[in-house]
């Protein structure tokens, strides 16, 4: 399969995980409260993982040291802080009841937002190596599930109707396609070299800044050690990639 076509097909099916969304419609409050918090803390292991096992050293490989790979990885943390302070966008991982109703509509337009840049992020990796790519897929694949059972849920608590929460969050995740296929034009008029730090800044911010704090604030220790065992689990799983691939 051709670069693009990977860049392509991995959009897509991106895309279609929001309809992963639906799930919450036949399970009680109780259970999704129950799988959701280890959900995140396995992407978290996942993102950061994937960032410190694949990116930063592939990056290292392909744009070279420097204080310039450095910046663009804090640019790409810096990112996704500012996109966060503009939108005041709360993924609602924890109880939707903390969410209101004007909120879905920022939560949709900040998962677009977040979806573009993801998309230019994971083509940018794509183009450097296609193993990277795959393993930057998974990582981010992982953390989109319980963003997108949570953003479900909210968009539902908030009046939406079923078939447009569906709708609109699948719409708002095409984005991750648009920003895959910026990623690929732009590749032929410069080098996109930098998006794999910048990539590497995004998966840091996203694991340590919005996942990470959604589980570490719990008194039961019993949930605390499943956390750390799902965030640990993420981790070997990003180790477990690299060392099959061999990259």
């Amino acid at each position: 399969m051709s670069t693009l076509g990977w860049i392509v097909s991995s959009s897509v099916l991106m895309s279609l995980i929001a309809l992963v969304g639906s799930v919450t419609l036949i399970l009680s409050e109780q259970t999704l409260q129950r799988i959701l918090l280890p959900l995140v803390a396995f992407a978290a292991g996942s993102l950061i993982g994937s960032a410190f096992l694949h990116m930063i050293p592939a990056g290292l490989a392909s744009y070279g040291g420097g204080d310039s790979f450095y910046l663009w990885i804090l640019l790409g943390f810096l990112v996704f802080f500012a996109l966060e302070q503009l939108l005041h966008w709360h993924h609602c991982h924890r109880a939707v009841t903390d969410c209101k109703k004007p909120l879905t509509y920022l939560i949709l337009v900040g998962d677009a937002l977040h979806n573009f840049i993801g998309g230019l992020a994971i083509a940018g990796t794509f183009l450097i190596d296609i193993r990277l790519g795959i393993m930057a897929w998974l990582a981010a694949a992982a953390h989109e599930i319980p963003q997108e059972l949570g953003d479900f849920g909210v968009l539902i608590h908030g009046g939406w109707k079923k078939r447009n929460a569906l709708f609109f969050n699948v719409l708002s995740a095409l984005t991750f396609l648009l920003g895959g296929l910026v990623a690929y034009a732009a590749s032929s008029q410069v080098s996109v070299d930098f998006l794999v730090p910048f990539a590497a800044g995004n998966f840091l911010y996203i694991g340590a800044a919005d996942l990470v704090p959604e589980v570490n604030k719990h008194s039961d220790i019993g949930k605390n050690f499943i956390h750390f065992v799902a965030f640990s689990a993420g981790i070997a799983l990003m180790w477990a990639i690299k060392v099959s691939l061999g990259s």
